[in-house]
């Protein structure tokens, strides 16, 4: 897989370079790389706590991207899923532990606990105060001897910066740090698994599973689950998180992995607001890249009781950019429509034969939603069949409260529908359309008068004519063949979409784009929609 790296010899060195440059001066770093790879705060002068944390790069904004005030002083970074050296982790305690002393906060792995364990003797043996938690908020392995951290780290991160930040003394930071670890718990689910630089990926998750449990280092889940979409998602989650649960109200973290989408991540949210655990739930940090595992496709949950004082250190101000803060998790608020955007609903009436025709239509672009997704893809963002069978689906939806039986109502009510339903310039210039007709067939202009008369207004609006390669290619010669019956009219619809593949310079549209040997050869699918529907139509004569 193609990666925006050079090397990964110097792959954690020049992106910890990245994120020092992009501070504003926020951040600074130890000399010693490649071996030693620590970034610190600039701004800190010893007399408070510092706190101290790290372990394998690869985890990105974590560890570095939450150091800063309120938060962690130093994060010790070591290369991608390796613990960073005793030396590094030691470097990091002396350059920031002073009198108050040093928190260290590290993730339960073996690697982390020895390197980390062995640099605090180490500091300790040069007097200086260093206390040390471990996290271990992973549910997914029951049986497992010793439980991993993931995210839930962020919780200890959070709660134990705001307090040393506001001068709490070593004792206070690590007791209040080790009950956020006591109350933290946490599981993920991932899709796919992780890139490694430089490693071949891991093809483990078979077609229709995603991996339940799965470690922040690609460590194989508790189970492969078929995978149902994001509701079913959330709701196994859900399940292994309930007995784990704390009493009273909780904070949830919703982490991304690394690979889902803030749209997924969106949707994710809305099924954690209507699980069954939602009740419990009171505040909310993110959804947001925390805790990743490189490009992995996943998500993880993870959940805190808390007390009023854990809220406001969750809740307090902090510097670094990747932290998203604490809210509520609320309702969806609604208002109502702007005068104007309301319509007023034509009279619902029945027609027989302009349902059916309706329904036969919308039919016909139901079917041809996956042909015309793939061909947009060639010249397109691969949406023109999904765009144009949601369309349909919602008018399909509606002819209960058309007015079927008033042609020049009807034409209108379509359009309204349209502009409502149908997203993108699409949804607009049909709606343009069928409006236009409307208007056409008020001032006496029969059904082929009016549709062509809608084309003008498109054509009028939009700026396309026919040869600029868009739907008018097919849908103007349609129209005017339409006097001569069906048949003329599919035929001409056909050889004006067909057409569309050999113009190689689009002057309308989203093909206006594309490089012109990307679109010889192939149709434009909208004027390839527009040839299916009247082949569609004249196929029932």
């Amino acid at each position: 897989m193609k990666q925006f790296i050079n090397a990964k010899d110097t792959l954690v060195t020049e992106a910890l370079d990245g994120v020092v440059r992009a501070s504003g001066g926020a951040l600074v770093r130890l000399d010693g790389y490649p071996h030693i790879k620590v970034v610190m705060r600039s701004d800190w002068d010893r007399a408070k706590v510092a706190l101290v944390s790290g372990g394998g790069s690869g985890h990105e904004p974590s560890h570095a991207g939450f150091v800063g005030q309120g938060m962690l002083t130093a994060a010790v970074c070591g290369d991608v899923f390796a613990s960073p050296s005793v030396d590094a982790v030691l470097a990091g305690i002396l350059a920031v532990t002073g009198k108050a002393g040093c928190l260290l906060i590290v993730k339960n792995y073996t690697g982390d606990r020895l390197n980390f364990g062995l640099a605090a003797e180490r500091a300790r043996a040069f007097g200086l105060k260093v206390a040390m938690v471990i996290v271990d908020d992973d549910v997914a392995l029951p049986d497992l001897p010793q439980a991993r951290g993931v995210a839930g780290t962020l919780f200890v991160h959070k709660i134990a910066g705001a307090l040393a930040e506001g001068g709490a003394d070593l004792e206070v930071v690590a007791d209040a740090a080790q009950k956020a670890i006591d109350g933290a718990i946490s599981i993920g689910m991932s899709l796919d698994t992780c890139t490694v630089p430089g490693s071949p990926k891991e093809d483990r998750i078979d077609i229709g599973k995603a991996e339940l449990g799965l470690g922040i280092h690609g460590e194989a889940g508790i189970e492969q689950v078929d995978f149902e979409g994001a509701r079913a998602a959330m709701a196994m989650v859900v399940d292994r998180l309930k007995p784990h649960l704390g009493s009273g109200a909780h904070v949830a973290l919703l982490n991304n992995l690394g690979g889902a989408t803030p749209l997924e991540m969106s949707v994710l949210t809305e099924e954690l607001a209507r699980s069954a655990i939602a009740d419990r739930i009171k505040w909310l940090i993110g959804p947001a890249e925390l805790m990743t595992s490189l490009d992995m496709q996943g998500f993880s949950i993870s959940l805190l009781p808390v007390d009023e004082a854990q809220v406001a250190a969750l809740a307090a101000p902090v510097a670094p950019w990747a932290w998203p803060g604490l809210a509520e998790l609320g309702e969806v608020v609604t208002r109502p429509l702007p005068d104007g955007l309301t319509p007023i609903q034509p009279m619902a009436s029945a027609h027989p034969g302009h349902r059916a025709l309706i329904e036969r239509c919308c039919a016909l672009m139901i079917a041809a939603e996956t042909d015309l997704n793939a061909l947009d893809a060639k010249s397109g963002d691969g949406d023109t069949g999904s765009t144009l069978a949601g369309a349909a689906r919602a008018l399909n939806g509606a002819l209960d409260r058309l007015p079927l039986a008033d042609p020049t109502q009807l034409y209108r009510a379509i359009g309204t529908e349209l502009s409502q339903t149908m997203g993108g310039s699409s949804g607009v210039l049909l709606a343009i359309f069928f409006t236009a007709a409307g208007d056409a067939s008020a001032s006496g202009k029969d059904w082929i008068g009016s549709l062509q008369a809608g084309l003008a207004r498109v054509s009028q609006v939009g700026g396309a004519a026919p040869g600029d390669r868009t739907m008018i290619d097919a849908l103007a010669p349609a129209l005017d063949a339409l006097a001569s019956g069906p048949a003329a009219a599919a035929k001409a619809a056909r050889d004006g979409a067909d057409a569309t593949s050999r113009i190689t310079r689009a002057r309308a549209g989203r093909a206006t784009y594309i490089a012109s040997e990307k679109l010889e050869g192939h149709n434009d699918p909208g004027a390839e929609a527009v040839a299916r529907l009247f082949e569609g139509l004249a196929a029932e004569r």
